[in-house]
């Protein structure tokens, strides 16, 4: 009995058990016919550098599998066996992130390459068969390995092909050239143990067989639909990072069908999926109908260049269970739709900036169908919401989903009125707006008549009103007089000061001359010197020059004459003359 229930037992497998070609199967360029002017020269320069000091790398994962199913690439990543901190040491342009799984990003112009190290398998691989209610979910992942090791711990046959520039060869561990000629998608391995590890892989399977028209292998499609309930184990932000990316792909629509197809929907959407669930025909309609419709419309818009945010994407997944809450339900919107929408964003742990913005985004549906005529404030202040290109959004799409013509009609006004808007009114002087004053109208037709019975008080009040205009407009006149006064006594001050410059020119021209030898106008002959008595002093003019009369401007009414105690520029004070000193 023993011997049959050992033969019957799973054994632990090995690398080679799950390598179909343990020592690599390579292909060359006359077989791939990838080509290096295809690939990036950036990336290309970090593998010949890794070379140069002795670490093998290779051009590695979905670039590979694009360029082999003639799609560009989004990005290029690196595999090698140099650890991080050997990368860290070979590049100063780059960082080391991640504490899951340690990675290095090389830095260029606008531009990240991931280079990561060669992994090996984790331990529970090597093991006998796990029970179901064993936890192998990785949670960490920083044990090197080589490239044999590496292929073998990857998701798909497809992303585990290494293509090395030196020899333009490109080097499969697991079938996964085979595989894409093809057209299949395998899970490297077996697919139970790796969806278990890592359940997000089981949406990454259905993205990629839709997006490159591929198909999912039977033993895939199986554990798909087997451990579907896996994926709630899934981390929150690596799920929400993967919709973000699937609504970025501009085929939301069809990704979403193929999920609904493999009983993902029904674990990820669960609330929206039961609505949908009423009509037993609902999975042949889903493109036709509610939220597969609204979304092939997103995505047609996306095409069209139009931007949508993940809340938009959001709201038109969540549409029906609004809906048929606010149906149900009767007061204040808002409750209700909180209701609603409670046990979906915290299941999915949407962030609260997000959820408050959904909150917002149906509450205020009913507002788009208002006919307001005119620029009026309150569209202005609508507009001017954080919200409004959300909801604006998510009505413009979902009128075109139900074929209502009024909300159609209504989408076309507010889109005219969100694009061209009316000019100022303001006058443009110099560079700034210059408001109009407001005048208040005459007595004829237009003008606010009193209230009350005593309109003789309020007809006086008027007069007086009018009265502090007139008496404004004077001193407004007064104002400008006084500053041109200001500037009259300015410019008489500039010239003041430009004559006592002159004057002191003078002066020192004049001592210049009288230091100087007298020569004879007959003989020419130098004179005789005078005497120290007749010289003039230092700080004494020369009393042949005249004296200019100064100017005393208006403005400066105090003259303060400097004493001898305050004159401490000449060396005699018995000599010094007072000067006139202006204080201002």
């Amino acid at each position: 009995m023993k011997f049959f229930l050992n033969f019957f037992k799973k054994k632990p497998l090995t690398l080679e058990d799950i390598l179909i070609h343990p020592e690599g199967k390579r292909y060359y360029k006359d077989t791939h016919g990838l080509k290096k002017t295809s690939m990036d020269e950036d990336a290309l320069k970090i593998i010949h550098r890794l070379n140069r000091f002795g670490h093998k790398a290779y051009l590695v994962g979905g670039c590979i599998r694009d360029l082999l199913l003639e799609k560009r690439p989004k990005d290029f990543d690196i595999a090698t066996s140099a650890t991080p901190n050997q990368i860290k040491n070979i590049f100063n342009n780059c960082r080391i992130i991640g504490k899951r799984f340690r990675i290095v990003h090389v830095l260029f112009k606008g531009k990240i390459i991931e280079v990561s190290t060669f992994r090996s398998l984790p331990d529970h691989r090597f093991q006998a068969e796990s029970s179901k209610d064993t936890d192998i979910l990785l949670k960490k992942d920083n044990n090197f390995g080589n490239a044999k090791e590496d292929a073998a711990r990857r998701d798909f046959t497809i992303n585990a092909l290494y293509y090395d520039p030196r020899s333009e060869s490109i080097i499969d561990f697991v079938g996964g050239y085979e595989d894409i000629k093809n057209k299949l998608v395998r899970v490297v391995g077996d697919p139970e143990i790796s969806f278990r590890e890592d359940p997000v892989r089981m949406l990454r399977a259905v993205k990629i067989s839709v997006l490159h028209n591929l198909q999912l292998d039977k033993k895939t499609s199986l554990a798909i639909k087997k451990n579907r309930i896996e994926i709630e184990k899934a981390s929150s932000s690596r799920m929400l990072e993967e919709y973000n990316k699937i609504f970025r792909t501009m085929e939301s629509a069809i990704i979403f069908k193929g999920l609904a197809e493999n009983h993902l929907m029904e674990v990820l959407f669960k609330e929206p999926i039961d609505l949908l669930k009423k009509d037993p025909d609902w999975l042949n309609k889903f493109l036709d109908k509610s939220i597969g419709l609204r979304l092939a419309i997103a995505d047609r818009k996306m095409k069209e260049r139009e931007e949508l945010t993940p809340v938009i994407f959001y709201s038109l997944i969540f549409s029906d269970v609004v809906t048929e809450a606010l149906e149900n339900k009767k007061g204040n919107m808002v409750p209700i739709i909180k209701e609603a929408l409670e046990p979906i964003c915290r299941r999915l742990e949407i962030p609260k900036r997000d959820k408050d913005r959904l909150i917002k985004t149906f509450a205020c549906q009913k507002r788009f169908k208002k006919k307001v005529e005119g620029n009026s404030a309150q569209n202005e202040l609508f507009k001017s919401k954080d919200y409004f290109y959300d909801a604006f959004m998510y009505f413009k799409i979902n009128a075109e989903a139900e074929q209502d013509e009024e909300g159609v009609q209504a989408a076309f006004f507010w889109e005219i009125s969100t694009r061209i808007r009316p000019q100022s009114t303001s006058l443009i002087r110099g560079g700034r707006f210059e408001k109009k004053r407001r005048t208040p109208p005459g007595p004829g037709q237009g003008a606010p008549q009193p209230s009350g019975k005593n309109r003789k008080n309020d007809r006086s009040k008027d007069s007086e009103n009018s009265g502090n205009r007139e008496q404004n407009r004077d001193n407004n006149r007064e104002r400008e007089n006084k500053g041109t006064f200001r500037d009259m006594e300015r410019s008489k001050l500039a010239l003041f000061k430009a004559d006592q410059d002159e004057q002191k020119k003078q002066d020192q021209l004049a001592v210049e001359k009288a230091s100087a030898p007298e020569v004879s106008p007959l003989s020419g002959d130098v004179l005789p010197e005078t005497t120290a008595e007749s010289t003039p002093k230092e700080n004494e003019k020369s009393p042949y020059i005249k004296k200019k009369k100064k100017y005393k401007p208006r403005r400066y009414k105090k003259y303060y004459k400097k004493g001898k105690e305050n004159s401490g520029e000449s060396g005699n004070s018995n000599n010094s003359t007072p000067k006139d000193v202006i204080s201002e």
